[in-house]
């Protein structure tokens, strides 16, 4: 097995301090493996939320959006790990409300939003966080909705055995092409079943996100609603000042991407039909912004100028606790390409 590639080094001064490894993927929607960096056809890692546009294609498919009523920023929210802010805490509670159910229901566990300033002012005000601030809140009242349509049991949606849970498997199924019993299941952060995979796969499902030509017509219906709510409302995906966010608004509708735990990152490219994943070997989310944006750059389909709002993000100055600059994260790998 080749081992990953060094993506990211981290340097103090003139001295590396720190090496971020891992592993690229850049996949067409047949599968062709267009580019890449590392092993990533080797390389497995749990999807993480980046698999959650795959968990709201069944819901779109089973009907429930339509006949809830729920328009397309609340699909959107299903698609999230947001930061707490109002706007998605409000967004998740409208989806709750059109299907009929109460926050009692969600089962994804409770944080504080990681938006600062809304962690803040809950704090002050004496507002306890509840389960509809965790990130993965607007993923969960999707589920509930499927549970709703289909006429399950929404106590136990979480459970791999549940009706939810299975359909969201055979979505993984399909749009990455990976045999059910090839696919490692776990735990995700949230309590639901996470789908272990190889980056490649990952990638390819991105594809199919983008390009869902080759899908069923029910699939492809499905995923064509799922990306374009995505893309149209990206503050919903992420929040403010997160990389979700800022890269869907700075090309609008020109990409799709989703960000999961543990320095996994997916995007997909709807006018070339390509999806990219990559994964930071060693869990390092600092890494994450500058190989995604280096990435894009690398690809050549944008111009200096629209990447140009993300140039932070491609290398980060590090500074200390006296605000001294003190070193930088920066790219260091090239695309090998087919």
């Amino acid at each position: 097995m080749s081992d990953s590639a060094e993506l990211v080094h981290v340097l103090r001064g003139p001295m590396i301090e720190a090496i971020h490894k891992g592993d690229i993927a850049v996949v067409d929607a047949h599968g062709d493996l267009i580019a890449w960096c590392g092993s990533p056809r080797d390389k497995k890692a749990y999807w993480r939320s980046s698999a959650k546009p795959f968990q709201a294609v069944p819901i779109v498919e089973s009907g429930a959006i339509d006949e809830f009523g729920l328009a397309e920023n609340e699909l959107a929210q299903m698609c999230a790990s947001h930061a707490g802010e109002d706007i998605h805490v409000s967004t998740v509670r409208g989806i709750l409300a059109k299907i009929g159910l109460d926050e009692s229901y969600l089962q994804c566990g409770i944080h504080y939003p990681s938006h600062m300033p809304t962690q803040l002012r809950m704090i002050k005000e004496g507002i306890p966080a509840t389960e509809v601030h965790c990130n993965c809140s607007g993923k969960h009242s999707g589920m509930l909705a499927l549970s709703q349509m289909i006429d399950a049991d929404p106590r136990t949606y979480t459970e791999l055995s549940h009706p939810v849970q299975q359909r969201d498997l055979a979505s993984v199924v399909d749009f990455t092409g990976v045999a059910q019993d090839e696919i490692i299941i776990g735990i995700d952060g949230c309590g639901v079943p996470v789908h272990g995979l190889s980056v490649y796969a990952m990638a390819r499902a991105w594809a199919r996100l983008a390009d869902p030509r080759e899908m069923s017509p029910s699939r492809r219906n499905a995923a064509t609603r799922v990306r374009e709510a995505m893309m149209h409302n990206p503050y919903l995906i992420a929040g403010e000042g997160r990389n979700c966010t800022l890269l869907m608004q700075a090309l609008p509708e020109r990409l799709v991407a989703k960000s999961g735990a543990d320095a996994v990152y997916c995007f997909g490219l709807p006018e070339k039909g390509w999806g990219v994943a990559m994964k930071i070997a060693d869990g390092g989310s600092r890494a994450v912004s500058t190989a995604v944006v280096n990435t894009l750059r690398q690809l050549g389909l944008f111009t200096d100028s629209e990447l140009q709002p993300l140039s932070h993000l491609e290398s980060t100055t590090l500074y200390n606790h006296r605000h001294d600059m003190v070193g930088k994260v920066q790219p260091v790998f090239k695309l090998e390409w087919a």
